[in-house]
């Protein structure tokens, strides 16, 4: 675009414009299940329920809107069999360590051995 600077001089000017990053979306939260069903998917689990929290935390800390920010897990797995709650949480923790470096804020966690 020219603008006239007076006196037949012009200077020209581009315009750029900068692309908004994607809104998040309920595909988000989509994919980070799927991702977090994934990686859990290691310990070949009897029972695996995925349970979305993050709308119940609007307006507290580590909410994003549109994102999986809190989760409940609840999973059976032969691989739980002998081992105490906290070494529980330490594998699922594990497993699940790239999805918090991605932005899950918070995990509750209930895991158990077949029978229990």
């Amino acid at each position: 675009m020219l603008t006239p600077l007076g006196r037949g001089r012009t200077a020209s000017f581009m315009s750029t414009q900068i692309p908004s990053p994607p809104l998040p979306s309920d595909d988000a939260v989509s994919q980070a299940l799927a991702r977090v069903r994934a990686a859990l998917a290691e310990l070949s689990p009897s029972v695996l329920e995925l349970e979305d929290e993050s709308h119940r935390h609007e307006g507290h800390g580590g909410h994003r809107p549109g994102q999986l920010t809190h989760l409940r897990v609840r999973i059976v797995a032969q691989a739980f069999l002998g081992q105490s709650r906290l070494a529980r949480h330490r594998v699922v923790n594990g497993l699940l360590a790239d999805e918090m470096a991605r932005g899950l804020h918070a995990l509750a966690i209930e895991a158990k051995a077949p029978g229990e």
